[in-house]
């Protein structure tokens, strides 16, 4: 009997003393207290914490690479897209930049009649200072027609087939330019050689030749017309007992990086030789 007459105050007790503990913890007041009880657990589970995030980094490891991996293999495609269409576009550029001095080349002489032409190959003899276009008589291009590009003199044609032509060029070494100096009007003759440099012949000893002058076509041999630029004097050599000068020259077109060309077609050259004095005791 008293046994259960103890229960209510023991209830009413362990009620009130729950109540209590509540009111302080919802009061803030057990805070330092449950800091310091938990104190010693921090530690453990900040240690739990982070083997926990290292085993999840590892497992996910393997599928961020793959997914990094893709995303650079579609980078690395785009960027090559793009190089390859800014090749292409300086392609463009460059080739309309010489279209566009081709025709300024072209209405500068307008007494020429042109046809344009891509330079598609080269001799490939150290030697000889060819070039092969893709023009050929189908298009109206004859043998000995002088080829030029937007600077001026390049060559003559030297052989020809149906769709395509081979272009001697004036460094070739046997090639022969009748030209003149300007402002001298000295009048030589422009070589090839096998290094492909240019230099003139046979300019009178009393013509005032000077570093920077201008070398044009004469005209004279019927092979070219008259007046196309070639090139400048860079050097003048003169013996005493020589009976002429010898100049080298710098060609204004760079014959070693031809892409575009123009074929005078309306020139025909004119064979002279058999017009020259024969020498003494020939046929």
């Amino acid at each position: 009997m008293k046994s259960f007459q103890r229960r209510p105050w023991q209830t009413l007790t362990i009620t009130l003393l729950v109540l209590g503990v509540l009111v302080l913890a919802f009061g803030g007041f057990l805070t330092p207290l449950a800091g310091l009880a938990l104190r010693p657990i921090l530690p453990i589970q900040e240690w739990l914490n982070s083997r926990f995030l290292a085993f999840q980094t590892l497992f996910a490891a393997p599928a961020d690479t793959a997914r990094l991996q893709q995303e650079n293999a579609q980078l690395q495609q785009e960027v090559s897209q793009l190089q390859a269409q800014v090749i292409a576009l300086q392609q463009q550029v460059t080739e309309v930049e010489i279209l566009s001095a081709l025709l300024d080349f072209a209405r500068a002489q307008p007494a020429n009649e042109y046809q344009a032409a891509a330079v598609i190959g080269r001799d490939p003899s150290p030697f000889l200072q060819y070039i092969l276009i893709n023009r050929g008589s189908d298009d109206g291009l004859r043998r000995g027609m002088p080829v030029v590009s937007a600077q001026g003199l390049v060559g003559r044609i030297a052989a020809v087939t149906a769709n395509a032509a081979r272009v001697q060029l004036i460094s070739d070494p046997a090639s022969l330019v009748d030209v003149r100096i300007q402002p001298a009007e000295a009048d030589g003759i422009l070589n090839g050689s096998v290094t492909a440099d240019l230099f003139i012949t046979q300019i009178p000893v009393s013509a005032s030749i000077q570093p920077g002058d201008l070398v044009l076509t004469s005209g004279l041999g019927g092979q070219y017309p008259a007046n196309i630029l070639v090139g400048q004097i860079t050097s003048v050599r003169s013996e005493a007992t020589a009976l002429f000068q010898l100049a080298s020259v710098g060609p204004v077109s760079d014959l070693t990086r031809l892409e575009i060309v123009l074929v005078i077609i309306n020139f025909r050259p004119i064979d002279i030789a058999p017009l020259l004095p024969t020498p003494a005791g020939g046929p």
